[in-house]
């Protein structure tokens, strides 16, 4: 094992290097982290993601900048099950009275439909005490996983259990909640929606039994997002003159997409990965149903068959007004956000979501899925507009319908004073770290009192909310001023999101 480290603004990185990583990943193979592609995943991955926790630990003990194995108020952060091994490695240390005896984890849910399970055998694999087995053992009604030997192709279903059979396998991620001493995840509803059956993906009881997750919503990087320097921008803006400049950049981006150069034409980007859980099939599905004259920029790549459904929309299946390029490109991620009108976020299920707030800082108001994270980071009315709940499983038509109402409920805001509002709702935001970071503070805090809850971390505001907060704030003074505007400026405030339609050392995120 080889450890190459850097120093960036003040915090002292590890990169691991082993032939099990390098060997496979980009070079000559082409191929990505986890497998040749999504749906392919490697035979030999339980060895190579124990390794690369184990790696975490080793670093943290041994190089010359680091803790050491018996330095107090250590805190280790394990991101989803590829460093879950982390919190059980730690408490085996503890327990046999080794190293980090005074040390704290805590595992980050980004994404609990992502758990790491493997059939049993992988567990001889992972070079783990005997003993730790049963923190991993775990059942599904699935005969099969999708890997290098059996891989998943587009149109695949997921497995049915058929007869009620059940099949014994070792869960990554169950293990990680069991060991850590804290459970924290990338926003408050998602952490209530991983409670609950179904979106807990059949761990919710247990984390229900083990009291729940934080829930902290993510920052977002505003030196990479910030129209006011960005070098993919031909005129750059900021917030003072959000409305001059993304009518300069909408126009630049009609033209490089060949779509008609409108400046009355709402235009809606759409960014991200072509598959079902963004919402793909129902965006594709309401495209026929837009208002005539709302255009659409889609960029991105995924799945072949929704590949080729967006090189048909560009070739004019629906209209000169949609554009698609399909293909990864951070140039034009950039120019979308700041030449948008609106971004569309159909997604079925979202933890947190960044697109929606890169959107914001660039002042395209987002139209998102009532789940997760969007819910906490968009408002309706004040920095965007939900679209309510969608079918976690299928394609359904009511969904389809919601969208294509949703579009044109903004269509129609577009180009009013209410637009406006919006817009500069979404640039006034502080969407930085700032907040997040301190409410990791508070986090980290209760954890070496050996308890929950923080003070510090409840008053920490998401900027949605402080935005909100400002707004009856500016309301209440211009009533009470006699102003013209307060009461409008009160209701937008305080509009809620809809209903949903239907009833610190760090094992890195390895992705």
């Amino acid at each position: 094992m080889r450890f190459f480290h850097a120093r960036k603004s003040g915090v002292d990185r590890v990169f691991v290097d082993h032939p099990s990583f390098l060997a496979k990943v980009w070079g000559k193979t082409g191929s990505k982290i986890y497998g040749s592609r999504s749906g392919a995943d490697y035979l030999d991955n339980p060895r190579r993601f124990s390794l690369f926790c184990k790696s975490a630990l080793a670093a943290a003990a041994s190089l010359p900048f680091a803790p050491g194995a018996d330095a107090p108020g250590t805190v280790f952060v394990a991101n989803d099950w590829h460093s879950a091994l982390v919190p059980v490695l730690v408490k085996e240390a503890q327990k046999s009275g080794g190293k980090w005896p005074a040390a704290k984890t805590a595992l980050v849910v980004h994404n609990i439909a992502f758990q790491g399970r493997f059939f049993r055998e992988a567990f001889a694999d992972m070079g783990l005490p005997a003993e730790t087995e049963e923190l991993f053992a775990f059942e599904d009604g699935y005969s099969t996983l999708y890997d290098e030997r059996n891989p998943m192709d587009d149109d695949a279903k997921p497995f049915e259990n058929t007869g009620g059979r059940t099949y014994g396998k070792i869960n990554w991620l169950k293990a990680g909640i069991l060991a850590s001493d804290e459970l924290v995840t990338v926003s408050p509803a998602y952490a209530e929606e991983i409670c609950s059956p179904g979106k807990g993906v059949e761990l919710d009881e247990l984390i229900v039994a083990r009291g729940g997750a934080v829930g902290i919503v993510n920052g977002m990087d505003v030196e990479e997002w910030d129209p006011a320097t960005d070098k993919f921008l031909d005129v750059n803006f900021a917030p003072a003159d959000v409305h001059a400049g993304k009518a300069a950049a909408k126009a630049a981006l009609q033209a490089e997409l060949g779509l008609p150069v409108d400046p009355a034409a709402p235009l809606f980007g759409v960014i991200g990965r072509l598959e079902e859980q963004k919402g793909t099939d129902i965006l594709l599905s309401a495209l026929p149903s837009l208002p005539p004259n709302a255009q659409v920029a889609i960029l991105g790549t995924g799945k072949a068959k929704y590949e080729a459904m967006l090189k048909a929309a560009d070739g004019g299946k629906f209209g000169p007004n949609v554009a698609a390029v399909v293909q990864f490109s951070a140039p034009l991620a950039h120019q979308i956000n700041a030449g948008a009108d609106f971004l569309i976020v159909p997604s079925r299920f979202e933890p947190c979501g960044l697109i929606q707030l890169h959107a914001m800082r660039y002042g395209a108001v987002p139209l998102v899925a009532s789940t997760g994270g969007l819910v906490d980071t968009v408002r309706e009315g004040v920095t965007g507009f939900h679209i309510g709940a969608l079918n976690p499983d299928a394609l359904d038509p009511a969904d389809v319908g919601a969208l294509a109402a949703t579009v044109a409920r903004a269509a129609q805001v577009y180009g009013t004073p209410a637009y406006r509002r919006m817009v500069e709702a979404c640039v006034a935001q502080d969407l930085s770290w700032s907040g997040p970071a301190k409410k990791w503070e508070g986090v980290f805090e209760a954890m070496a009192r050996g308890g929950r809850g923080s003070a510090k971390a409840d008053s920490v505001r998401t900027p949605v909310e402080a935005v909100v907060a400002a707004g009856a704030g500016a309301a209440a003074a211009g009533a009470a001023a006699g102003g013209e505007g307060a009461g409008a400026a009160k209701t937008a405030a305080a509009a809620p999101a809809p209903a949903k339609k239907a009833a610190v050392a760090v094992a890195g995120k390895a992705a």
